[in-house]
């Protein structure tokens, strides 16, 4: 397209490759000013300047290369199953494997072998081994996973390291004997590869007794299989030489593939090899951990309660009707907002300009020695030996981001601000993915009118007086945070079906959205109520005091607002949220929602 740059057309065709090698569609590549990290079927490679210099490009090709050889080559299940309880031992043997899938590679592809040469160097600046000075001062995972990449595939140490492996490397030559030949003849079974790896272990004495296979392991199944998804891609087995179909692959990526990539869900992100652990020592590829956000727990001034939570409901969308009426309901909202995505989709392009923007380089100019400064160009050709003729790029800090969308699902939704609201939510996640940003979209009902099962159980206890909440929750996952929106998509259908939308209990609703945010590893947490008015629910607020839903409404938003970490706005549909909202906005028409929700998370995003 005209309006791509560069570094557009490049992520397409990194993601196109990352896709072809690892033989799965559902991959999904994104960048980050910070270090290569993965999730699921979703990995984040370093952001390469807007010229996308050739060491820049080939650092992150090895990280996207890395990732895919380790979707297509590596078992994870078979992994987890043999894997050491030692810290110590666990770390070597996921570097043991590491290096087993990544040599495959390595092995057939000369653009690959450079690629993740890049990787190997960038990993070994971060690690300790390039700073030790004495023996015990090398990570032993780290030095043994470079020993067994030499033997495997020939490539030297990268120069960082050479010091600190030669630290070790008599050490554990002379306790491992052949293993390092012998690892190399089994490198397309991983079973038999990963068995003695455990060996070399014990030889280093790290661990002392076999670790068995769970029960009922089958231990050759196929390891794209064990990590793939029922509508993912088959794929073919893991012994199948790696080089069948690949050569074209990198050149085709290299030079402009086409993709786009949609994240897994989170239930695959626990099968991958795990690191991160205790000994792992700042290794790349960490699975992102759970940050300690200073956040209170709810004051006991709330006054609120529920008669009973017995008969609540957490359910996904695709849970609450079949496939065929998903695909059905979703059609007619498409039919009904046809006029409407494109605007939307011109608003949600402008989101994705102003938030790449915040990703841009800042440049340090007069420097001693860096990239040649155009501006000097004329200098340098008539006093070559000057100095301060060049410049050095800087990253902005851009903090990983994850956007909730908390969308009212009561009856006076109903219409033209639900359908808005669907539409405008599918658009943003989409948009917001392409600039690796998460968006969860959630939506809150209940499960009946005027009162469901605990309302039925407090007028069996006699009608106790104040009871609280009445009415049975209904909270849906329309997408979770790490599932591909092409995957939920469909979902959001679901707010179009007849009787879906009842009544709504504010308070409760952002509680839970915000319980969610905050089990989330990225540094911004944004939470987004779109609503049209008050909590409503005639069986709570005809046995309680006045105000009873409101009230607890206001003390929550306050709550979120003063003490937690996460950033809430709102959106009213034809009611003044102002009123309940420190950063809010109201719009009367519901085709203002597209536009209204775009500038809103600018703003977030652009605030200090």
């Amino acid at each position: 397209m005209a309006d791509e740059s560069p570094l557009d057309r490049f992520k397409q065709a990194l993601t196109g490759a990352t896709r072809a090698i690892a033989r799965d569609a559902e991959v999904e590549l994104g960048f980050t000013a910070d270090s290569a990290s993965e999730q699921g079927r979703t990995v984040r490679v370093p952001m390469p300047p807007r010229d996308i210099p050739a060491a820049a490009a080939r650092e992150a090709r090895g990280f996207a290369d890395a990732f895919a050889l380790k979707l297509r080559h590596h078992n994870p299940k078979l992994h987890m199953a043999q894997r050491p309880a030692d810290p110590d031992a666990r770390a070597c043997y996921d570097a043991i494997e590491r290096a087993r899938f990544e040599a495959i590679g390595e092995r057939n592809f000369a653009g690959m072998r450079d690629n993740l040469a890049s990787v190997q160097e960038r990993r070994v600046a971060g690690s300790d081994i390039a700073r030790a000075q004495t023996f015990a001062d090398v990570p032993l995972h780290t030095a043994l996973g470079l020993m067994l990449r030499e033997q495997l595939t020939g490539q030297p140490v990268p120069e960082a390291a050479r010091a600190g492996v030669d630290l070790v490397r008599e050490h554990i030559e002379s306790r491992t004997g052949d293993d390092f030949e012998r690892l190399g003849e089994l490198l397309e079974d991983q079973s038999a590869f990963q068995r003695l790896g455990l060996d070399m272990l014990r030889h280093l004495d790290m661990i002392q007794t076999e670790a068995e296979p769970e029960d009922g392991m089958d231990l050759d199944q196929d390891s794209d299989e064990d990590q793939g998804e029922d509508d993912g891609p088959e794929e073919d087995d893991q012994g199948e030489d790696a080089g069948a179909d690949q050569p074209e692959v990198r050149a085709e990526g290299a030079d402009g593939e086409e993709g786009e990539g949609e994240e897994q869900d989170e239930a695959t992100g626990d099968e991958n090899l795990a690191e991160g652990d205790p000994g792992d020592d700042g290794e790349e590829f960490m699975l992102p951990q759970r940050r300690n956000a200073p956040w209170q727990d709810l004051p006991e001034g709330f006054e609120y309660k529920a008669f009973t939570t017995e008969f609540d409901e957490v359910v996904e969308a695709s849970d609450l009707c079949d496939a065929e009426e998903l695909t059905r309901l979703r059609a007619y909202l498409d039919s009904q907002l046809a006029g409407l995505q494109s605007v939307v989709t011109r608003l949600a392009n402008r989101l994705q300009r102003r938030l790449m923007a915040q990703q841009n380089r800042s440049w340090d100019f007069d420097q001693e020695e860096g990239l040649i400064d155009a501006a000097r160009l004329a200098r340098v050709i008539v006093s070559p030996g000057h100095s301060l003729s060049y410049k050095v790029e800087q990253e902005q800090d851009f903090k990983d981001t994850v956007v909730t969308l908390l969308i009212d699902n009561s009856g006076s939704m109903r219409g033209r601000p639900i359908s808005i609201a669907a539409i405008s939510a599918d658009i943003l996640a989409r948009t917001l993915e392409r600039c690796g940003v998460k968006v969860e979209i959630l939506g809150f009902t209940t499960r009946a009118w005027k009162g469901g099962q605990g309302r039925e159980q407090w007028l069996k206890d006699g009608r106790p007086p104040n009871p609280g909440r009445l009415n049975d929750l209904r909270h849906i996952i329309y997408k979770k945070a790490d599932e591909p929106m092409r995957r939920a998509r469909r979902n959001l259908g679901l707010m179009m079906r007849e009787g879906l939308l009842k009544e709504n209990i504010d308070g409760e609703a952002l509680l839970w959205a915000h319980e969610r945010l905050l089990t989330r590893p990225e540094d911004r947490r944004i939470l987004m109520v779109i609503s049209d008015g008050a909590p409503v629910d005639d069986s709570t607020l005809s046995v309680n005091s006045a105000g009873y839903l409101e009230g607890h409404l206001r003390k929550v938003i306050e709550w979120i607002e003063t003490k937690s970490p996460v950033q809430l706005v709102a959106i009213g549909i034809g009611h003044d949220v102002t009123r309940y909202y420190k950063r809010a906005v109201t719009i009367m028409d519901a085709e203002q929602l597209g536009g209204t929700i775009i500038e809103q998370l600018a703003d977030l995003f652009e605030a200090e």
